[in-house]
């Protein structure tokens, strides 16, 4: 391990750092995530290499999930998902004139929870590949199914869940279904003027481009539009200091928040926003005082935004040691690994220590980038605010035109995929359907099928998906308690509203 880190050079340390600056940049603007920034990036890790491209990717992960906390804090917008609850409590005390104090109360549990994250993904991602490289095709089928039922369990609304993955998986099975998969050879789900181009299916680095980035820049525009473009003016003030004695008998707070967010980022789909709602509530359940919180309370921003930042390294663990994806921007990072020829899954760490032992470095750099940049030059990075939205989405569409239509060396079918899926993704946004299981589903569907297929072609019967070993079995019961768990979140929620009317 020491030897692949004394050969860091220069430029990876200077990537990493400016991924998380431009992170930063774009989770501070609202409406902009890190997903987006991910996605918008991409093309660009292809002329960079693997490790100088993951450097990259990692630092706008982390900025861009921490960068959220600037406008959650000094505008009540939460600048990505996972912010929602950092507005709870960031934006009264910004009112109070303690936005500063604020958001360094923010960085400094972001960093704890980046970090604490990272460990726990050194750890456990490599003990998890070891085992899972012991599953038959049976066992991979079923946690791609346990996969996807978590995502639909977690959504709004399970059948909305259920639905988006299935459009997923469908638009993932257009196609050439080949012989080595165990196929027939024969295209499927085609029109006749697009087969020519559909022989391999939609690319995937245009369609995770077009779903996070034109799509988003859409939306925005229309949010723009109609409420206007202009930013608000917001000054940081210093009427009260930020200290580390705000921490003080908020450790436990800290810890367990950022564990809460790290498990919830191995939960494929979750989320940030469920992450940071899930440690927030615990603290306001477990605090001694949380008369405040809701009102300004230091110990709100702790939870929140160590809970969100924590989701880094918990969403890698899944993407890593199973090839499932734990969120939009890991399953975005797929990408990257696409472009290098390299496939994730239980072998990856084992036959990849370097760029392991890579990766984990630019994960723990990046969280330290992140914290001095924002803890000394929040004042300016709070002004990123003001960026006019009629400057900045031109470029962000440039960009994504550019980087879909250089992916595979110049194929124009790859910028129309790029604005079909943008059209898509706006579309299922604007009817209600939800974006992280259509886009897991998409990615999934693939090894879905062929594990399914080849779990037939093994055993020659259905019943092996029950009975072929202890693993099957655990695995079906988690399916059933996660389903069963949506059910009984909705109707609690649906007998809620039913009280609140009568």
């Amino acid at each position: 391990m020491m030897d692949v880190l004394s050969s860091l050079d220069i430029t990876f340390f200077l990537l990493t750092a400016l991924g998380a600056l431009v992170g930063i940049i774009f989770g501070a603007i609202p409406g902009m995530t890190a997903t987006m920034a991910v996605a918008v990036c991409l093309p660009l890790t292809y002329a960079l290499g693997l490790e100088h491209g993951l450097a990259l990717l990692l630092g706008l992960y982390v900025g861009g999930i921490s960068g959220g906390m600037v406008p959650a804090v000094l505008l009540n917008i939460p600048g990505t998902p996972s912010s929602i609850t950092t507005t709870f409590d960031g934006y009264p005390m910004a009112q109070r004139g303690e936005g500063e104090r604020a958001l360094r109360i923010c960085i400094v549990a972001s960093l704890v929870g980046g970090l604490i994250s990272a460990v726990v993904l050194f750890w456990f991602a490599p003990m998890l590949a070891e085992f899972s490289i012991k599953f038959s095709y049976v066992e991979k089928f079923l946690i791609i199914l346990l996969a996807l039922s978590v995502i639909a369990s977690m959504s709004s609304n399970m059948l909305v869940g259920l639905f988006s993955g299935a459009i997923g998986i469908w638009l993932s099975l257009i196609g050439t279904y080949s012989l080595s998969d165990g196929g027939n050879g024969k295209t499927r789900l085609m029109f006749d003027v697009m087969e020519p181009y559909l022989f391999e299916g939609f690319s995937l680095l245009p369609v995770l481009i077009g779903i996070f980035g034109i799509s988003t820049v859409l939306i925005e525009a229309e949010r723009g539009i109609s409420g206007g473009l202009k930013g608000t003016n917001v000054e940081v003030s210093k009427e009260k200091r930020f200290s580390l004695s705000v921490f003080k008998g908020g450790i436990t707070n800290l810890v367990r928040s950022s564990f809460i967010g790290t498990f919830v980022g191995m939960l494929p789909g979750v989320g940030g926003s469920a992450a940071s709602v899930l440690a927030y509530t615990q603290e306001k359940n477990l605090s001694r005082d949380s008369s405040q919180m809701g009102k300004g309370a230091p110990q709100g921003l702790i939870a929140s935004e160590s809970s969100n930042n924590a989701l880094t390294g918990g969403a890698l663990i899944p993407l890593l040691s199973l090839g499932i994806p734990g969120d939009s921007t890991t399953a975005v990072l797929i990408g990257a690994f696409t472009l290098q020829g390299i496939q994730v899954g239980p072998l990856f760490i084992p036959e990849n220590q370097d760029t392991w032992y890579v990766m984990m470095a630019a994960l723990v750099f990046a969280n330290f980038v992140m914290f001095f940049l924002m803890f000394y030059a929040i004042k300016h990075i709070a002004k990123v605010v003001l960026v006019p939205k009629y400057i900045l989405f031109p470029i962000i569409v440039m960009m994504c035109v550019i980087g879909a239509y250089a992916i595979n060396y110049g194929i124009m079918f790859d910028v129309w995929t790029l604005l079909i899926f943008g059209i898509i993704g706006y579309i299922i946004q604007k009817i209600g359907l939800e974006v992280a299981p259509l886009i897991i589903g998409f990615i999934l569907g693939g090894s879905a099928e062929v594990y399914f297929v080849k779990s037939l072609e093994s055993f020659g019967t259905y019943s092996i998906f029950f009975t072929k070993s202890p693993i099957a079995v655990v695995l079906w019961g988690l399916i059933a308690a996660s389903i069963a768990l949506s059910a009984f979140i909705g109707f609690k929620s649906r007998k809620r509203g039913m009280r609140n009317v009568s």
